[in-house]
């Protein structure tokens, strides 16, 4: 057994008993995470993540993880010859891009996560939209902001109509972690790419959760000079889409989480999943690694 020093023991001591009142306020609590960034890519980052979603599992909260894949998609892409394409921080998704999407996003990395969580002692269980229809989506046609009245045309990119809660609300009976792949199904039964922070948000709304998490590359929400926001209202985002501070890839993140407040998320946190164990850090303590949004 190794022996520590007094204040060692002592400073482990006091961040567990910080740990208590958060354990205590969120247990049986429904919790979604987007999984992304230099977390889902980084060796050391993976392990710090499913160990964390374990730990919450145990500790009697409900994590909900959902995740990307950019990286892995557009590394499938190039091997076939293809180039990813990006407007306004949407994939544009042509049939053969869908194809990879769901192999990608579907398969090979819905299953490494799975893996990955199941290594660290969870139960967890991957899915996509696709199964028991559970997310219903048409295709999004996005507005083209250089000619007004015009719509631009991004594939079998899709907007969500439903998400039936059931399937999740039953894996959770069993203490099963329900892993979420952002593919949705059409009324024909097409497959939609769903952009996985949209998916995330309105997940969180449907099942009524308690936090709204997301993993990002950055520290959170920066100012036009690189300095971090941190406590944000609805209204003060709106002014930030409105200047044009929040912009590109962060436009669907940060919408995703606007509107999960606005429709009753407790609160989003936009953290950076570059740190390790950025979950237990946001959750379990007073410590905040990134962006708190809330309504008011």
């Amino acid at each position: 057994m190794t022996e520590i020093s007094a204040t060692v023991a002592k400073n482990k001591a006091k961040i567990l008993a910080e740990a208590l009142p958060y354990i205590r306020r969120f247990h049986d609590k429904t919790i979604v995470i987007k999984y992304g960034g230099n977390a889902m890519v980084e060796p050391h980052l993976q392990q710090g993540f499913a160990s964390d979603v374990v730990l919450l599992k145990l500790v009697g909260m409900n994590p909900v993880v959902v995740h990307g894949g950019g990286p892995q998609i557009d590394e499938m892409l190039r091997r076939v010859g293809k180039q990813g394409e990006f407007i306004q921080g949407m994939r544009v998704t042509d049939a053969e891009t869908m194809d990879v999407v769901e192999m990608v996003l579907g398969g090979a990395v819905n299953k490494d996560i799975v893996n990955l969580i199941n290594s660290h002692g969870g139960k967890a269980v991957g899915l996509t939209g696709v199964d028991g229809a559970f997310i219903r989506a048409k295709k999004m046609l996005m507005a083209d902001r250089e000619t007004a009245g015009k719509w631009i045309n991004i594939g079998q990119v899709g907007e969500i109509e439903s998400i039936d809660p059931a399937l999740i609300a039953l894996l959770d009976t069993q203490d099963f972690i329900p892993v979420i792949a952002p593919i949705g199904v059409g009324v024909e039964g097409e497959s939609y790419n769903i952009n996985a922070d949209l998916v995330a948000g309105k997940l969180a709304e449907i099942l009524k959760a308690e936090k709204l998490i997301l993993l990002t590359n950055t520290a959170g929400v920066l100012d036009k000079n690189g300095n971090l926001l941190t406590g944000l209202t609805a209204q003060k985002v709106d002014e930030l889409f409105a200047d044009g501070t929040i912009s590109g890839g962060m436009l669907p993140k940060i919408s995703s989480a606007l509107d999960a407040v606005k429709n009753g998320v407790k609160s989003c946190h936009i953290i950076d999943g570059r740190v390790e164990h950025a979950l237990l850090l946001e959750i379990l303590t007073d410590q905040g690694v990134g962006t708190l949004i809330k309504h008011s």
